[in-house]
């Protein structure tokens, strides 16, 4: 599920917080009111060079998200010295044990962040700035960073605490055989257009869309792309990063929630879709059973292997002709704990995903997502007539209209987990109103920042 969380089988970001935010409260906290993210001091002195020293990385990693794995194979191949020790839990686990396992003795020297404010706050996590100058990550683009960074209690400014393990794009897998059926030729260009699509579909007795809702609400995919593109998409950023005044209340995200509403009522949405987990729709959608499914570039390299030539991915279309595309994208974030044993060695490990030709050729094909890094490094292509070769055409799209925004899963710790999962899957199973939906989400937002 990208925090996306997920951040699924992977971010799945940011995306896949299903567990309530408790024992999210560090052992090692701050005093109240206190800004950790700006007074917290970055050690001055940093090491570039890995030695030959025998070293082993305790990585705390994502359960179905093969990259961590792979990107840490490929790396003890080329440094012999360097060894993995990988604990893997599914990213609801982790939300749940990130705070009290970076507190401990044995805090793990990479991990996989579900959230960075809180742990900023509670000095739980190590200050990337003097890697940052080190290493020259300034060769990166300034908007790949941004949600990597921390300031004043708000993310977006300030120092770096995280980087990405692939940076992912999210946007709509369709099933071209199914397509075809229904006299799909190209992409909607509009949402208007991918409306008629999903009439088509239903009335033609293809199922329209094939999405999870049960324990992680899969369905805030197509919801955000919805309400991003019928407001600003800044207002939602902003609400993301927990910037002073924003809401969620907005009208882009009431008829955002209206238009999931109305196709939950039409049938565009399976009757079990509350019952159907991650590994379930994908399964389902392998199988032909569903036209579209809203889901990250996680999946391509899967989805070519089981259904080879028959996948293809477009991002939400836009409200209006020719607007601008905006798509949930976010990296796969990991940071370094303030306990590591090994901090020098982590950055370093960091430092080579992104800049390694080989690991970032392992980013595009294991992580199906764009390996990021220095803009003057070209990113691996892709075989031709792949779902994955679409990705990143995606992925590079988006860049160049500049319309990348973070999850809303990724607002608070607890927001998944509190309010969207379960007010989304009330609206689905007509027991919540979009109205109600909106406020839900609101309140448990400004009761989790008043903590």
């Amino acid at each position: 599920m990208a925090e996306l969380l997920t951040k699924f089988p992977r971010r799945r970001t940011v995306l896949l917080a299903s567990l309530l935010a408790v024992g999210m409260t560090a052992t090692a906290c701050s005093a109240p009111g206190e800004d950790r993210s700006s007074t917290q001091k970055s050690d001055a002195a940093v090491k570039t060079e890995l030695g030959t020293d025998p070293i082993t990385l305790e990585m705390y990693a994502e359960t179905g998200f093969p990259l961590a794995k792979a990107l840490a194979d490929e790396f003890s191949k080329q440094h012999s010295n360097v060894k993995f020790n990988i604990r893997e839990d599914q990213f609801t686990v982790i939300v749940e044990n990130a705070p009290r396992v970076m507190a401990s003795d044995n805090s793990p020297d990479i991990i996989r962040l579900p959230t960075m404010v809180d742990l900023v706050k509670d000095d739980l996590l190590k200050n990337l700035d003097p890697y940052f100058t080190a290493y020259g990550w300034d060769k990166f683009p300034a908007s790949q960073l941004m949600q990597l960074r921390v300031g004043d209690n708000t993310r977006g400014t300030g120092s770096l605490y995280g980087m990405g393990l692939g940076y992912s794009v999210t946007g709509v897998f369709y099933n071209k055989k199914l397509a075809t059926q229904i006299g799909m030729t190209q992409p909607p260009a509009t949402v208007a257009e991918f409306e008629e699509l999903l009439a088509k579909a239903k009335t033609g007795g293809v199922q329209p869309i094939m999405q999870f809702n049960k324990n992680t609400a899969g369905i805030n995919f197509p919801h955000q792309a919805l309400q991003n593109q019928f407001g600003d998409p800044t207002q939602v950023a902003d609400w993301i990063f927990q910037k002073p005044g924003a809401t969620f209340d907005t009208p882009a995200a009431l008829k955002a929630t209206q238009t999931i509403q109305k196709w939950a009522q039409a049938g565009y949405f399976t009757k079990d879709a509350n019952a159907l987990d991650y590994a379930g729709m994908v399964g389902e959608f392998q199988k032909g059973n569903g036209l579209f499914m809203f889901n990250g570039d996680w999946e391509s390299a899967n989805l070519d292997k089981s259904m080879p030539g028959n996948v293809g991915f477009f991002l939400f279309p836009t409200e209006s002709p020719g607007g601008k595309h905006v798509a949930m994208s976010a990296p796969n974030t990991f940071g370094v704990s303030a306990k590591a044993k090994n901090p020098d060695a982590a950055a370093y490990f960091l430092n080579w995903v992104h800049t390694n030709a080989k690991a970032r050729e392992i980013s595009v094909t294991v992580g199906g997502s764009s390996p990021g890094g220095p803009s003057d490094l070209p990113v691996p292509s892709a075989a031709p007539n792949t779902v994955l070769a679409e990705t990143l055409k995606a992925s590079q799209q988006l860049g160049a209209e500049n319309g990348a925004v973070d999850f809303t899963a990724n607002a608070t710790g607890g927001i998944f987990a509190a309010a969207i999962t379960p007010e989304m899957q009330k609206l689905i199973a007509g027991q919540q109103t979009p109205e109600g939906y909106v406020k839900a989400v609101q309140a448990e937002y400004q009761k989790e920042l008043s903590r």
